[in-house]
């Protein structure tokens, strides 16, 4: 399965660390390698990376780990890295044909979680996999993607200023070409171009749905805090069922 990686952007909260939000090590290891390394544990056999801060870096890198890995790294150069990641998933899809699991950079989780979204039927557009449990010192709730579930588990609402809310976004995603689809329309009509605004407009639709990741272990190393917390995670192996 294609595995899509949106690592284009700043990653201003993280710059007093590192120029390279992706390259900045934890347990010694770049985060974005233990990013690929847990959707390859879960089934991901090929990797489409958005660049764009530091791509020369970045790229450099990647393809030094896609020969370790003995797996192929394909590369997007996102034309401007400074859009919301909307503009990625546009740049990263069009290199992919059919449905594909997405990431953040940034978003450590345990391999269960990507394993049971590649099981599961190919969506038609979205299946967000979200954690109800909205509390604990792993979230940053000032930064998290709020996500308010409906009954029947398809998203109604999504965004970082909700005030009613069940569940955060964990930014592990099983995508289809609806999502780019939703991202384009959006840009058309005006809107910001953001990945979370196409999933609302596929919310409206009926056509996003999410996954609870129930007791699975997730983190989005976003700061220097949420930096400190995920190092011993990642030395004890918490965060995952396999070694990654």
């Amino acid at each position: 399965m294609n595995c899509l990686i949106l690592a284009a952007g700043l990653g201003t909260r993280l710059r007093d660390v590192s120029e390279s939000k992706p390259l900045t090590p934890i347990a010694g290891v770049p985060l974005i390698e233990h990013v690929m390394r847990r959707a390859a544990v879960a089934g991901a056999s090929r990797f489409v990376v958005v660049t764009g801060h530091e791509a020369d870096r970045l790229e450099r890198f990647l393809s030094e780990l896609s020969e370790r890995m003995k797996l192929p790294v394909v590369f997007a150069r996102a034309q401007d890295w400074r859009k919301p990641n909307g503009y990625s998933v546009l740049a990263g899809s069009a290199l992919m044909d059919g449905d594909y699991l997405l990431s953040m950079s940034d978003h450590l989780f345990d391999p269960a979680i990507a394993r049971a979204l590649a099981a599961g039927d190919p969506p038609e557009d979205l299946v967000l996999a979200v954690d109800s449990k909205v509390s604990g010192e792993l979230i940053d709730l000032e930064d998290a993607t709020k996500v308010a579930v409906s009954p029947d588990g398809t998203i109604d609402r999504i965004g970082k200023d909700l005030g009613d809310y069940n569940a955060v976004d964990t930014g592990v995603f099983r995508a289809g070409p609806g999502l780019a689809q939703a991202i384009r329309a959006e840009i058309e009509a005006g809107g910001v171009g953001s990945l979370s605004a196409g999933v609302q407009r596929l919310a409206r639709a009926g056509r996003a749905r999410t996954m609870d990741i129930g007791t699975a272990r997730w983190i989005d190393v976003d700061n220097r805090r949420m930096l400190a917390l995920a190092e011993p995670l990642v030395a004890s192996e918490s965060l995952t069922d396999s070694a990654a």
